[in-house]
């Protein structure tokens, strides 16, 4: 039996040569368009445009077209419609961010995956360094950079203008000798570093001919600690009714892991949790195993749900009843976390019972105070589908308070499970920062990734050290959870098979586990 049976096709988020854009928006000399990567994972990243506007008059509307090199292709994007032939994009405007006043700027963003960046820009149909005006003098080097706030994974800083700021377009912050953001202001936040490390910043100031200033003053800052959350942080899937399970005091001794996800609970007849749906909360081989666990330190977030079986969501009639047979789970074992596997057309795509869910999880954090509440559901390549999107924007509308929205990057169309795991949880993060209003640190922090080890059910490969890339990710841009599916499959010695009791790759027995306890 294998978790999810059926696939979640990718979408693509680029119209290829489909999309109808408004006319060519006319040269306006000193309009700009600045490229930066906010963030370089190595095999993608995330890169942003900034369209400044330093020229006498004010424009309502702007075009960038560039090329991308071979090897180099963009994906998900926001704040701007893209069309795409070939090698070559054109980004325009939305209706929302076309004008431009003189000194103001507007800005969009994608994904990419490759290690190259744009060429041949132009904006409104100049060159994107702004026209080849002949300027060549450097902007004066701003002055004063200093440290305003840190957190776990970032740093804020703040600095005075350059003297000769009404010509400057751009900052562009060095975090060591590369460029962390480019801003506009004089204040930037600095986002994806780790906690409980020290690093070093400079700006430079750019103008519209796309001359720099020198560096301005070095600054040091060193994150805060990283703070583990209630429901634990890497926390693998642990299913004692299917594949061989091991016992999870021999796997905490042998890796170092301290918290399972314990699956699934499941209807038992109506409204009524049990394990795997016929397995009773109390006396039986799932509570034994978390008296092993808390004995030997660790603890457990139970999941309700998963790909099949009879589910709680539509066998619970009302929020109130859903609540209710949650916190029967809750007071079985005092629990600090619980996480809703919301999977399938049941549940996930049926919007009735997704509100029910949603509605239920926001009586539990009412008569929970300091519970954590994590959704889990699947994914295409680039972020949430149309389903995940809704359930996203359903918890903002009601204020179900959902602390952590957890991905699962198999079964998903993977040609590269490293590259499309870091392309959908970025896409995951872009949909929480919009729909929420957060900072890109603050919508990583309500991120989580569950893969699933070794072969997935559509037999796309994760290797143990592409888990490692995944979680040494991770733990910079500041997740919160870091699950597999599942320690069950977390051994060697069923290479080319999809089974429940090995991954279907060489691996040495718990490496999986072992690597995730790491997070």
């Amino acid at each position: 039996m294998s978790r999810r049976l059926g696939a979640l096709l990718a979408t693509s988020a680029l119209a290829i040569g489909s999309l109808l854009i408004g006319p060519a928006a006319s040269a306006a000399p000193g309009v700009t368009a600045t490229f930066a990567k906010t963030q370089d994972w190595g095999s993608g990243f995330e890169g942003k445009f900034t369209v400044a506007n330093g020229g006498p008059t004010a424009i309502s509307s702007w075009r960038i077209e560039f090329d991308l090199p071979a090897g180099t292709s963009l994906g998900s994007y926001w704040d701007a419609l893209v069309t795409r032939t070939g090698d070559h994009y054109v980004a325009t405007n939305r209706d929302y961010n076309g004008a431009v006043a003189v000194g103001a700027s507007a800005s969009f963003g994608f994904v990419g995956t490759g290690s190259g960046a744009p060429l041949n820009c132009t904006v409104n149909g100049a060159p994107c360094t702004g026209g080849g005006s002949g300027d060549t003098t450097a902007p004066s080097v701003p002055g004063g950079l200093r440290v305003t706030g840190t957190t776990g994974n970032s740093v804020s800083l703040a600095w005075t203008a350059s003297t000769d700021n009404v010509g400057v377009t751009a900052y562009d912050v060095y975090r060591g000798a590369s460029v962390a953001t480019t801003v506009t202001g004089t204040t930037a936040t600095v986002t994806g570093l780790t906690p409980s490390t020290a690093y070093t910043f400079t700006v430079r100031a750019r103008d519209a001919a796309s001359n720099t200033s020198g560096p301005s003053n070095q600054v040091s800052a060193t994150t805060q600690p990283g703070v583990t959350p209630p429901g634990g942080r890497g926390a693998p899937y642990l299913f004692l009714g299917w594949g061989n399970p091991p016992a999870p005091a021999t796997i905490m001794n042998a890796t170092g892991v301290k918290w399972f996800t314990m699956a699934f609970v499941l209807s038992s007849g109506g409204c009524n949790p049990a394990w795997d749906g016929n397995r009773s909360l109390t006396g039986g081989i799932d509570a034994q195993a978390i008296q092993q666990i808390r004995a030997a330190g660790g603890d457990v977030v139970p999941s309700f749900g998963g790909w099949s079986g009879n589910k709680l969501g539509p066998n619970c009639a009302t929020p109130q009843a859903l609540a209710g047979a949650y916190q029967q789970v809750i007071n079985a074992y005092g629990l600090k976390a619980i996480d809703i596997d919301i999977e399938n057309t049941d549940e996930f795509e049926n919007a009735v019972v997704q509100d029910r869910i949603l509605e239920a999880l926001k009586i539990v954090k009412q008569n929970n105070p300091g519970i954590q509440t994590i959704v889990t559901f699947g994914t295409t390549t680039t972020g949430p589908n149309s389903w995940g999107n809704r359930l996203i924007e359903r918890a903002a509308a009601i204020g179900a308070n959902i602390d952590v929205f957890t991905i699962m990057p198999f079964d998903f169309g993977s040609s590269n499970i490293g590259t499309d795991t870091i392309n959908a949880a970025t896409g995951l993060k872009n949909k929480l920062k919009t729909t929420f209003g957060w900072s890109d640190a603050e919508a990583f922090r309500h991120v989580g990734i569950s893969g699933m080890n070794g072969l997935s059910d559509q037999r796309e490969v994760t290797t143990t050290q592409t888990w490692t890339q995944l979680r040494d990710w991770s733990k910079a841009n500041g997740l919160s959870r870091f699950a597999f599916w599942a320690v069950n499959r977390d051994r060697g010695g069923c290479d080319g098979q999809v089974a429940s009791n090995c991954s279907g790759i060489p691996q040495a027995d718990w490496e999986f586990t072992r690597i995730t306890a790491g997070f």
